[in-house]
C-alpha cells in the first residue's frame, strides 16, 4: 500500500483544517484539537502520512483517532489510528499486534495495516469501518438483525478461539456493526489472553508475566480483602476456595484449586499469632468474614474485562479461565438485544455483579456451578431462576408487567429486603427500546434490568400492582411496533441459545463452534 505525503506540520492552519474541508468541516472541540496536536508531536511520522480528522474513541488503555490518507493513485482512504497509553507493557503491545496480524483481516476480525512507534508511544493503524453504536439503534433493531449480529459475533469468536486467543473484553463497543452494509468487525485485543495451547507466541510470554503477583495494567482489584472492608457488602454473598472432595469427578477437579493455609493474624497490638495449619475458621460457609480470612493474601486471578460482561468464574477469581468467558459475554450481549435493554448488568463491584447474575439465573444454580470450579458461594436467601422469554418480553413491553410474576422472589422481612434493595441500587439510567415502550413504575425508570430484578421484592411488598389496567393501551401500541420488527415471532431456539450461553458452569457452557451449529442458525 503506497501513501502520498501528507501535510508535514500538524498546525491548525495545516493538516487539521484541510482534513476538515475534506469532511464537511467536521467540528471538533478544543480538547480534541489539543489531543491531536499532542499525538503529532509524540509520533512525528504520522504527520507525513495522515491528516488526523477527529478523535472517535477513548478507553482506559488507548485512544482512537480518524485519519485520512491520500493514496498514490489519488484516492483518499480512512484509517483508525489507535494510540496506546505509554504505560502499557511492551509485551502486551506486541501481543495485541500479533493477534491482529495472525488472526485479523478475516472472519469478522479486524486486521492491522501499519504500526508507528516513537520511544514509548505506539500507534496501530487499522482500516476504518463506519459503524453504529448499539446503544443508539437497539430500540429499532429487528429480530433478524439481532440474529445475524450474534451469528457473525460467534463466527469471529470461533475464529480467534481456534488460535487459542481469549479476547476477554467482548461487548458491543468492541464488535463493530455497519447496519447498512451488514459488515461486522471484532476489535481491541488489548486485554487478550492465551489458552494453554495458544498459537500466539507473545501471549505465552504474557502468561509468564502473570505468574508473578503484579498488575500488568495498573488495574485496581475491587475484591482485595482488607480489614476496612464493610461487613454489609459481604453479608449477601461470599466466595472462598474449597478443597475438592474425593467424590468429585474429573471435570470438577479441573476447575478447583488447592486450599491455602491461613496466614498469621495481625492483632491490634501489631503482634502476630500463628494459626494452626488445616484449621477451619469459624466463618466458613457463613455470611460474614473473620479476621483469619481477612489476613489471608488475596487470590491472584485474571479479572480484566468490562464490568457487566464478566463471567461468574471471573467474578469469583477462578484461576483457570478459558474461552468460555468470551461466550458468557456473548450471552450478555444477546440478553441485551432480546430484552431491548442496554446495559443489562451494571454493578459497583464484583460481588454485587454476582448477586445480579444470581437474581437472573438462580441462587441454587449459582452455588452448584461454583462448586464445579472450586468455589463455595453463600447466599443469604434463596433466589429463583428467571424464565428468559418472560423476562425479555416483559422488558420489551410485549406482555404486561405483573408485579408478582416478573420476579417471584420469596417473601422476606422488611429489613432484609431493604438491605438487598439498596445494595443493588444505581442511579444510572438504562437505554430503553423506544420512547413509547411500556413504562414501568417511576422507581423502575432508573437503573438497569438486573437492578430492577434485585429490587423488585421490596416493591412487590409495598405496591398493590393496581396500575396494570391503565398501561394496557400503551402496551398495545408497543406490541404493534414490535410486531413489525418480528419481536412477536421470536422462536424458542433464540432463548435456548441464550440459556446455553449464560450457562453458569464454564465446563458445560456452549462453545462458539457448537453455537454456530445451533438450530437458530440452521438456514445460515
Amino acid at each position: 500500500m503506497e501513501f502520498s505525503p501528507a501535510c508535514a506540520e500538524p498546525s491548525t492552519d495545516g493538516c487539521l483544517m484541510k482534513a476538515d474541508r475534506g469532511h464537511k468541516k467536521r467540528k471538533i472541540s478544543p480538547e480534541v484539537e489539543m489531543d491531536i496536536e499532542f499525538l503529532y508531536k509524540a509520533v512525528p511520522q504520522l504527520a507525513k502520512v495522515f491528516r488526523i480528522i477527529d478523535k472517535i474513541g477513548e478507553g482506559t488503555f488507548s485512544s482512537v483517532y480518524l485519519g485520512e490518507v491520500q493514496m498514490r493513485d489519488g484516492r483518499r482512504e480512512m484509517f483508525a489510528l489507535k494510540h496506546l497509553i505509554p504505560t502499557s507493557h511492551p509485551t502486551r503491545i506486541a501481543a495485541e499486534l500479533q493477534c491482529l496480524t495472525v488472526a485479523g483481516g478475516r472472519e469478522n476480525v479486524m486486521g492491522v495495516t501499519y504500526c508507528f512507534r516513537k520511544e514509548d508511544h505506539v500507534v496501530i493503524v487499522m482500516p476504518y469501518m463506519e459503524h453504529q453504536a448499539i446503544v443508539d439503534i437497539i430500540g429499532s433493531l429487528s429480530f433478524e438483525e439481532v440474529r445475524l449480529y450474534i451469528y457473525h459475533l460467534l463466527k469471529a469468536l470461533k475464529h480467534i478461539h481456534q488460535f487459542g486467543i481469549i479476547h476477554r473484553d467482548i461487548k458491543p463497543n468492541n464488535f463493530l456493526y455497519n447496519r447498512k452494509s451488514k459488515m461486522y468487525a471484532l476489535v481491541d485485543f488489548g486485554l487478550a489472553q492465551g489458552t494453554a495451547d495458544t498459537q500466539i507466541e507473545l501471549l505465552k510470554d504474557l502468561m509468564g508475566l502473570h505468574k508473578a503477583p503484579r498488575t500488568v495494567f495498573g488495574e485496581r482489584n475491587l475484591n482485595s480483602c482488607t480489614p476496612a472492608l464493610s461487613n454489609t457488602k459481604q453479608a449477601a454473598i461470599r466466595t472462598e476456595l474449597v478443597k475438592p472432595s474425593k467424590t468429585e469427578d474429573a471435570a470438577s477437579r479441573k476447575y478447583s484449586s488447592a486450599t491455602r493455609a491461613p496466614l498469621p493474624v495481625r492483632t491490634q497490638s501489631s503482634s502476630q499469632r500463628p494459626v494452626q495449619r488445616g484449621l477451619t475458621c469459624n466463618c466458613y460457609l457463613t455470611d460474614r468474614v473473620c479476621n483469619v480470612c481477612l489476613s489471608r493474601k488475596s487470590q491472584v486471578a485474571p479479572r480484566a474485562g468490562t464490568p457487566g460482561f464478566r463471567a461468574p468464574e471471573v467474578l469469583t477469581k477462578c484461576p483457570n479461565q478459558g474461552t468460555a468467558i468470551d461466550m458468557w459475554s456473548a450471552g450478555v450481549i444477546l440478553l441485551s438485544l432480546l430484552s431491548g435493554r442496554y446495559p443489562f448488568f451494571k454493578a459497583s463491584d464484583d460481588m454485587i455483579a454476582l448477586v445480579q447474575i444470581m437474581t437472573l439465573r438462580g441462587s441454587r444454580e449459582t452455588i452448584k456451578a461454583g462448586k464445579s470450579f472450586g468455589k463455595a458461594v453463600v447466599c443469604s436467601r434463596e433466589l429463583p431462576r428467571q424464565d428468559l422469554r418472560t423476562l425479555c418480553e416483559t422488558l420489551r413491553g410485549l406482555r404486561p408487567s405483573p408485579d408478582n410474576k416478573v420476579t417471584p422472589l420469596p417473601e422476606a422481612t422488611a429489613d432484609s429486603t431493604d438491605t438487598h434493595h439498596h445494595k443493588i441500587q444505581d442511579d444510572t439510567p438504562t437505554h430503553r427500546p423506544t420512547e413509547r415502550t411500556l413504562k414501568p413504575h417511576k422507581e423502575e425508570a432508573d437503573g438497569t434490568p438486573a437492578e430492577l430484578l434485585c429490587s423488585h421484592t421490596n416493591k412487590n411488598k409495598h405496591s398493590g400492582g393496581n396500575d396494570t389496567a391503565t398501561r394496557l393501551p400503551k402496551q398495545k401500541k408497543v406490541e404493534e411496533e414490535e410486531d413489525e420488527r418480528g419481536w412477536d415471532r421470536v422462536p424458542d431456539e433464540a432463548y435456548d441459545l441464550l440459556d446455553k450461553l449464560l450457562d453458569l458452569n464454564p465446563s458445560t457452557r456452549i462453545t462458539a463452534a457448537q453455537a454456530l451449529q445451533h438450530p437458530l442458525f440452521k438456514d445460515l
